[in-house]
C-alpha cells in the first residue's frame, strides 16, 4: 500500500491543530471532506489515529507514531519538487544556511574554485529552525550547532570552540577574566531549549523567557533577565553595549557540524561538504575577528 501524501497533510494539520474545523479551514476545505480522508487513512492504514469525544481530539500512539514520521517525509517531497523545479530552469545555485558566528567563506571559495559556474548564496539560521529548513529543501546545507534532531539528516562533526558566559554589565562577575560554573550556581539561564540541551553539568534554573536567536538573547541578558551562553565565535560577531562575556573554560564546548537532507543526494552537494571539511581548522579559526577579516591570509597559510 503507497501512502497518499495528500492525506498525511491533512492528518498532520489535523494533528497539529487538533480541532478538525480550524483544520479545515486552513485547508481550504469543508469538515466533512477532511473527516472522510482522515477516516480514509485511518481504513489505509487498519488503526485509528485520533480519539473523539466531548473533550476535543487527541492523537492516540499511532497517531503520535505516524505525526513523528510524517512531518520530515512531507519536507523531504517538498525539497525534491524545490530541488526539480531548480534543475528545470537551469539555475546553478547552492543555499548555504549557517548559526551565528560561523564564517562560511572559508569553504566558499575553496567549492567555486571547482565550481565557478556554481553561486553561493547564504542564509542565518536558528537553533528551532535548521533541521526544518534543510528537510524542507529551503537550504541544501547547513552549519549547525548541536543539538540537532538528525532525523532525516546526514550530519558531519567539523569542530569544537569554547563557550563563554553572557552576563549583564553590571553582575558582580563581569570584571572578572574567567568565571566557572560554580560560580554562577543559582543564576537565572535565558535559555532556548529545555534543560537537556544546557552545556552545563547541573543545569541552572531557567529564566522563563523564550529566545530565538543572539539579538533576543542579549536584549533579555542586558535587561538583567537571566545570564546566558554562547559560543565564543558569536560573541565575537554580536556586541551589547550592556552585556560582556567572560570565559567559562570548565563549560562543555560547543559542536559546529555540517548537516545534508539524507535524501538530498548531489555531487555538488558532496563537493561543498568537501570543502568545508578540508577547510574547518580556517573556519573554526575565523572565529577570531581578525581571523575573519584577513581570511585570505589564513587561507593561504594554510593551502
Amino acid at each position: 500500500m503507497d501512502l497518499d501524501l495528500r492525506k498525511l497533510r491533512y492528518f498532520v494539520t489535523v494533528a497539529d491543530r487538533l480541532h478538525f474545523g480550524r483544520a479545515a479551514e486552513e485547508l481550504h476545505i469543508a469538515q466533512p471532506v477532511l473527516s472522510r480522508q482522515i477516516r480514509a487513512l485511518e481504513q489505509d492504514l487498519g488503526t485509528s489515529l485520533f480519539t473523539r469525544d466531548r473533550h476535543g481530539v487527541e492523537l492516540t500512539d499511532a497517531g503520535r507514531q505516524l505525526l513523528a514520521d510524517a512531518v520530515p517525509l512531507l519536507a523531504s517531497t517538498h525539497a525534491v519538487r524545490r530541488r526539480v523545479s531548480a534543475a528545470a530552469s537551469g539555475k546553478r545555485r547552492l543555499m548555504v544556511g549557517f548559526r551565528a558566528g560561523v564564517a562560511v567563506i572559508p569553504a566558499s571559495r575553496a567549492f567555486e574554485d571547482r565550481h565557478p559556474d556554481v553561486v553561493v548564496d547564504v542564509q542565518r539560521i536558528e537553533g528551532d529552525d535548521q533541521a526544518a529548513m534543510l528537510l524542507d529543501g529551503r537550504i541544501d546545507v547547513g552549519y549547525v550547532r548541536l543539538p540537532i534532531d538528525e532525523a532525516g539528516l546526514r550530519v558531519t562533526p567539523l569542530y569544537t570552540e569554547p563557550r563563554v558566559a553572557v552576563l549583564p554589565a553590571g553582575h558582580r562577575f563581569a570584571g572578572k577574566g574567567e568565571v566557572t560554573e560554580a560560580d554562577l550556581a543559582g543564576e537565572l539561564l535565558v535559555w532556548h531549549g529545555g534543560p537537556s540541551t544546557q552545556p552545563t553539568k547541573r543545569p541552572l534554573p531557567n529564566a522563563g523567557y523564550p529566545v530565538r536567536g543572539v539579538d533576543e538573547t542579549l536584549e533579555h541578558v542586558a535587561a538583567g533577565r537571566g545570564i546566558s551562553f554562547l559560543a565564543r565565535s558569536a560573541s565575537v560577531f554580536y556586541s551589547h553595549p550592556d552585556v560582556v562575556y567572560v570565559p567559562i573554560p570548565d563549560l562543555a564546548p560547543d559542536q559546529v557540524c555540517l548537516a545534508v537532507a539524507a535524501s538530498h543526494t548531489s555531487p555538488v552537494v558532496d563537493d561543498f561538504v568537501s570543502a568545508a571539511r578540508s577547510t574547518a581548522e580556517i573556519t573554526a579559526e575565523c572565529g577570531n575577528y581578525e581571523m575573519w577579516r584577513l581570511g585570505g591570509e589564513v587561507a593561504s597559510r594554510h593551502a
